[in-house]
This record gives structure tokens, sequence and C-alpha cells, in this order.
């Protein structure tokens, strides 16, 4: 053990010496995700700061107005533009060590955008009215073995929705698993404990949930063509043990919460207003040709994940399609999806960057400390970053590939950073509570599906 430390400290210490620039980005890096576990107190801190202000205006007679300082301070603890914004240090620093050029050469000619590309388009097109309220028609139909109550919807949304991952892929499960648990769930107003823990087990279970196909989880797609990984092998290796730990995980959840999960059945929900499922039921019905184009345009989108010039295409012209059939369609936000992919701009723009101590990191490993590794290390970074430096190692054989791969998907729920379809779950979930997520407290509710998930893909 501790040859192979010294052997990593070595390997460490000759990256530095070749750049000791490397270290900046890093140290960069890790502000911005200090930066993530405290956007809930700057969001808090903008409450108070815009209250004081109110208050002093009403003292002097004047009408309340927006304070400065507050919008800065909610502009701070968005989640979302966390990385974007220490991109700016990051550009700054490249600058001077590299000059212009080499700093445009990494930004726009190293970085591969085609991932947060990909997630705003079907994080736009699966949250859309029609497919929505397909994907809640199919649900209702599991949902009324259990007559429709909101346990029965929580338990058929959390365990159904994240398999569904491995075909419409996992951004597009995240979204309408977030989107229904919105409207039979956390509308509702369940507790705290149950909020998070619900939260929690959504990203775990979406993060394995993608591991039945080779091309629907981000993580999998990075080492699928470079290791020669297809559907059949990752459902071997990967797919039933996933489902197992899903079901598990979701049952375990329901025992400890049951009382409470039954006796949300009682409550009326809460209107939503600055989110209405209907807009006050002007709308007409979907009919069956304009659904079936939406889930045509999701198809072209996923066939084509690789090549953002088709999906990007493809999306242009599902934009002029909603225009044309707005009588069918809902107001199209596409603020989320736009503040989830500048998030994953920004890390993949930050964990290009690391590669200098991870790669040494996950080569250095055993089977069991690359597994747990991977699983830590998943935690502080989108686990498709993990699972791609694992490409990079020389020599890393069948065992050690599925035990990385395992470690990524199993604490992918983790953090907010961990998976990519995490954000959009995230910005889509954010106004249940008070606007802001507790980093803390979601790694506190996903600990046990983390457990679970671990033991089905190294116990089984």
């Amino acid at each position: 053990m501790l040859q192979g430390s010294q052997t990593l400290i070595d390997a460490l210490r000759a990256q530095l010496a070749a750049d000791p620039f490397q270290v900046v980005p890093t140290v960069i890096f890790l502000l911005a995700i200090v930066h993530t576990f405290l956007a809930a107190r700057f969001t808090a801190l903008a409450h108070h700061v815009q209250h004081t202000h109110d208050a002093r205006a009403r003292e002097a007679g004047r009408p309340p107005a927006p304070s400065v300082p507050a919008e800065v301070l909610h502009f701070l603890g968005e989640v979302e533009v966390v990385f974007g914004l220490w991109v700016i240090p990051l550009l700054i620093a490249t600058i001077i060590h590299v000059g212009w050029e080499g700093t445009r050469h990494y930004f726009n000619d190293t970085v591969n955008y085609t991932e947060p590309l990909f997630v705003i388009v079907i994080m736009a097109l699966s949250s859309t009215r029609p497919i929505v309220a397909l994907a809640e028609s199919a649900l209702r139909w599991i949902a009324r073995a259990g007559r429709c109550t909101p346990a029965a919807w929580w338990v058929t949304i959390l365990t159904v929705g994240p398999v569904l991952g491995s075909l419409v892929t996992e951004p597009a499960a995240m979204t309408l698993c977030a989107l229904l648990l919105a409207r039979q769930f956390y509308d509702l107003q369940p507790g705290a404990r149950l909020k998070y823990a619900t939260l929690g087990l959504l990203f775990v279970n979406v993060s394995i949930g993608g591991t039945l196909t080779h091309f629907a989880a981000p993580p999998v797609l990075m080492v699928a063509r470079p290791w020669g990984w297809d559907t059949a092998f990752m459902l071997s290796h990967f797919g039933w043990r996933a489902v197992l730990a899903i079901a598990a995980s979701t049952l375990v959840c329901f025992a400890m919460f049951r009382g409470e999960l039954r006796a949300l059945g009682s409550r009326p929900p809460v209107p939503d207003v600055e989110h209405p499922d209907d807009e006050g039921g002007a709308l007409l019905p979907a009919p069956a040709w304009v659904t079936l184009v939406h889930a045509g345009c999701i198809a072209w989108t996923v066939v084509n994940a690789h090549y953002p010039v088709l999906f990007l295409g493809g999306f242009m012209f599902f934009l002029g399609f909603t225009k044309a059939t707005s009588r069918y369609q809902s107001r199209l936000d596409l603020r989320a999806p736009l503040l989830v992919g500048f998030f994953l701009a920004g890390l993949v723009i930050h964990g290009g960057l690391q590669r200098w101590w991870i790669a040494p990191t996950l080569g250095s490993l055993g089977e069991i400390p690359l597994f747990l590794g991977s699983t830590v290390l998943t935690a502080f970074n989108d686990n498709a970053l993990i699972t791609y430096l694992g490409t990079l190692v020389p020599a890393l054989d069948d065992r050690l590939k599925i035990a990385l791969v395992e470690g990524a998907v199993t604490g992918g729920g983790l953090t907010v950073i961990a998976n990519a379809p995490n954000p959009a779950g995230q910005a889509l979930l954010a106004r249940f509570f008070d606007g802001a997520i507790h980093p803390w407290r979601l790694f506190v509710g996903a600990v046990l599906p983390t457990l679970i998930a671990a033991a089905a893909f190294r116990l089984l």
C-alpha cells in the first residue's frame, strides 16, 4: 500500500514539475465546489438583505424596490451559475499563463460541449406538455395498482421513471420524473426529511437507471465505444443489478416514511401559480399526431446525441412546430434547460483541466479502492468525466473497468454536480426547497440508496 501511494505521489510530482500551472485550475475548481456548498447561504443572505432594504424603504415612505446587493447575492446563490462564474478567473489565469491564442484553443477546440447542448435540447423536449401528459398517462396505468394515491405515484415514479432513462436517456428521465413528482408529490408539501430523502433517491435511481443500455447514461457513453461495451454487456453486468437496487432502495425508503406518504393522500395540493399545469385550462388536449411528432423529435435527438448539428437542427424544427400547434402547447420555458446547460458547460471546462491528478489516481488503485475512489470522486466531479479519464489509463483490465463505472454511477446522486441530469432535477424542484437545495441535506438523503446500490453492484 505504501509503495502504491509513493508511486502515485511521484506521478503527481512529475506532472507538476512538467507544468506547475496545473495546480491553478485545480485550486479554482476547488473554490467553485466550495461555492456550490455555500449557495444556500448566499440565497438566505439575499433574502435578509432584501428584507432589510424593503423595511428601510417603507420607513422612508418609498415603495419597495429590488436591492442591487440582494440581487447580486441571489445570483451567487444560483447553483446552476457557479461553475460558469468561476470560469472567469480561470479564463484570466489562462490568458496570463499561455496567452490569448492558447486560451482560445483550449476553450474552443479542446473542450467538447456536446453533452451540455444535448441536455439543453432533451430537457426542453421532455418538459413539453404532450410528452409530460404521455408519461403521466403511462405511469398512471401502473399507479392504479395502488389506487393512484400519492404513495402509489411516489413508488411508481421513483422505480419505473429512472429505468426509462435507459431508453430516453437519463436527462429526459430526470426531467419527466421531476415534473411528475412536482405534480403528484411535492405540491402536497411533504416534510423536509421526506423531501430530501425523495430527492436523494431520485438522483441515485436515475444515475444507476441508465445502465441497462450503452447509450443512455453519460458515464457509460464515455466508455462504451473505447471499451467495446454494448447493450447485452450492460444488461448482464450492470442492468439487472441496477433494477434490483432501484426497487430495494425505493421499498426501504417507502417503509421508513410510509406513515407520512399515506397521510399525503388527505391533503389538497397547493396551487402553483408560477408553474401552472395547463395555463388556466385554456389549452386543448394534444391530439395523438402532435404527441407523435414530439416523441419523434426526442427519438431524433437521442439517436443523434453525438452530432450537435443534427440534434440542434431538429430542435429548430421542433420550435417551429410548437409555434404552429400553440393551441395544444403550454409555454415553452427554456430558462431551466439553458441554466443547466450553462452549469454543465462550466463543469466540463473546469473538469478537463483536472486530468493531471485524476487519471494517475485512478490508475494507481486496485479493484475495491478504485470502486470507492470513483464513488467519492464522482461526488465532486461529473461522473462522465471520471469514466472518460478512466479510458485514458493504459492497460486497465476488465475488472477494473467495471469497478470504475460501477463507482461512478453509484456516487451519481450524492451531490448536484455528481451526474449530468442532477442539475435538471435541481432546477425543476428547487422551488419546493425554499428556492435552494441544501447540499449537506441532499447528501444525507442520498446516502442510503447509494449504499444499497454499492451493495448490489459489489456483492451480487
